[in-house]
């Protein structure tokens, strides 16, 4: 692995010179001396509409997926952590959310996918959905992904679901040249309920050594 490497440069490609230079230098990755990163900001809204089926929504996902709050100006905290399955680079990321109800946390994995373009997303700490994310360079700029595919893991089997259950997610990591921060953007819908998780908002980044 490259002092620079990133499973976003991987899925990229070619494409990742078209990012803006702000948004290159948070999905390349730590620098030498560094294998992780923080963040921390304010979500204009985060959380899900639907928080009192959460319960039921952790016998799918497992835990640190679903939240049961759904408010405004809520402070987070992401810290992204450089890891490796053999010569494969993956990244570990925890966003801790300070709910006025309570903290709450949601974590995940991205790994690059065998599909190109694509990257592999686990979600909580059980692996027991994965998202398959097609990621694309906005006209601006910025990164985007977005869902092609989930799937349930049963057993040793991973299922793909049905529209129906399924969910469709879309996130946007960005800039903002008015503000000079980082913004994320990031919905996940459901054909029958609508929107079931949402966080939009800004946060500033910083690189912890080693």
């Amino acid at each position: 692995m490259t002092d620079r490497d990133s499973v976003f440069l991987r899925a990229l490609g070619d494409a990742a010179s078209r990012l803006r230079p702000e948004v290159h230098e948070y999905v390349a990755g730590p620098p030498a001396g560094s294998r992780s990163g923080v963040g921390r900001g304010v979500f204009e809204i985060a959380g899900s509409p639907y928080r009192r089926i959460a319960g039921l929504l952790r016998i799918v996902s497992g835990p640190d997926v679903a939240l049961d709050a759904y408010e405004r100006d809520v402070p987070f905290e992401i810290v992204n952590r450089l890891a490796a399955d053999g010569s494969r680079p993956r990244l570990d990321a925890e966003r801790s959310f300070r709910f006025r109800r309570g903290p709450r946390r949601f974590v995940d994995t991205l790994q690059v996918g065998r599909i190109p373009g694509t990257l592999v997303n686990t979600p909580g700490t059980d692996g027991r959905v994965e998202l398959l994310l097609e990621c694309s360079v906005t006209a601006d700029g910025n990164l985007m992904m977005q869902s092609r595919a989930a799937r349930v893991r049963i057993g040793r089997r991973r299922i793909r679901l049905p529209k129906l259950v399924s969910v469709k997610v879309t996130v946007i990591d960005g800039w903002s040249p008015e503000h000079e921060h980082r913004t994320v953007d990031v919905s996940v819908r459901n054909p029958v309920l609508g929107t079931v998780l949402r966080y939009r908002g800004w946060f500033t980044y910083e690189y912890v050594p080693s």
